[in-house]
C-alpha cells in the first residue's frame, strides 16, 4: 500500500508538466498523509483542472461516515469490479502529482526501515488515481480521492508487495478521458531501473518547503 509520499515541487514546475488551465499557489509538502488534502489533476468540462481533495475515499452511495480506517489506496486488479471504486473508476479518475513516496522494512514494529522511493532525477510524476463527490444528509459535501496501486516493479519489490500506479505523461489524456477499457490497459507497475529507494528518516515536523530527505547511516543497504 501506499501511505505517505512526497511533493515538494513548484506550482509552476507541476502546472508545466500537468498542462491544467489554473494557477493554484500550494505549498511543497516533504509528507502527504491520508487525511490531509492532496493535489489532484482531473477534466472538467473537458479542461484539465487542479484540485484538492482529502485523501480517504468516500463512495458517493455512503450514508454516513463511520469510524475507522479511510479508504487510501484502491487494488488496480479490481478497481473496476469494487462497488467502492467502479462507478468512480468509470467517471472519476485522476492524477496525483508526486515526486516520490514511502515504504518500510521489515515487520518488527519500531524497527522497520523508511525508504524514500523516487526517480533518479527527482522529478515530478503522476500516481493514478481516483475522486468521488459525497454529500451527507445533512447536505455537507467532500471530494475525496484515492491512489490506485498494482504489484511492485524490480526495485520496489525489494521492500514491498505493492506500488502506486504510475501513469506516464503519455497517457494522462489516457487515463483521465479514455474509455474504461483503455484506462484499465495503464494499470501496470511502474518500468524497472525507473525508481531509486534510498534508506531515510521520517521526521514529520521538519520544515516541509524544499526540505531534503536525510539519508540514514551508510550501513543501511538495500536487501
Amino acid at each position: 500500500m501506499c501511505g505517505l509520499y512526497s511533493f515538494r515541487k513548484s506550482a509552476e514546475e507541476t502546472r508545466s508538466l500537468f498542462d491544467y488551465l489554473d494557477t493554484p499557489d500550494f505549498p511543497p509538502r516533504t509528507y502527504v498523509a491520508p487525511g490531509g488534502p492532496i493535489a489532484i489533476v482531473r477534466m472538467e468540462q473537458g479542461q484539465r483542472r487542479f484540485a484538492l481533495v482529502r485523501w480517504g475515499f468516500i463512495p458517493s452511495w455512503v450514508k454516513e461516515l463511520k469510524p475507522g480506517k479511510p479508504l487510501i489506496n484502491a487494488r488496480g486488479e479490481t478497481v473496476a469490479e469494487k462497488p467502492s471504486f467502479r462507478h468512480a473508476f468509470r467517471r472519476r479518475r485522476c492524477l496525483i502529482p508526486a515526486d516520490g513516496f514511502y515504504e518500510w522494512l521489515g515487520d518488527v514494529p519500531g524497527k522497520k526501515i523508511p525508504y524514500f522511493i523516487h526517480r533518479a532525477d527527482d522529478g515530478l510524476f503522476a500516481f493514478a488515481g481516483l475522486w468521488e463527490h459525497w454529500m451527507s444528509p445533512d447536505g455537507s459535501e467532500i471530494e475525496t480521492g484515492v491512489i490506485v496501486t498494482t504489484a511492485p516493479n524490480r526495485e520496489v519489490a525489494e521492500i514491498h508487495d505493492r506500488m502506486p500506479v504510475v501513469i506516464q505523461p503519455q497517457d494522462y489524456e489516457t487515463w483521465l478521458t479514455g474509455e474504461a477499457d483503455a484506462a484499465a490497459k495503464l494499470i501496470h507497475p511502474a518500468p524497472d531501473g525507473l525508481f531509486t529507494l534510498e534508506p531515510t528518516r521520517i521526521e514529520r515536523n521538519a520544515p516541509p518547503p524544499r526540505a531534503k530527505v536525510e539519508k540514514a547511516s551508510p550501513q543501511m543497504k538495500l536487501l
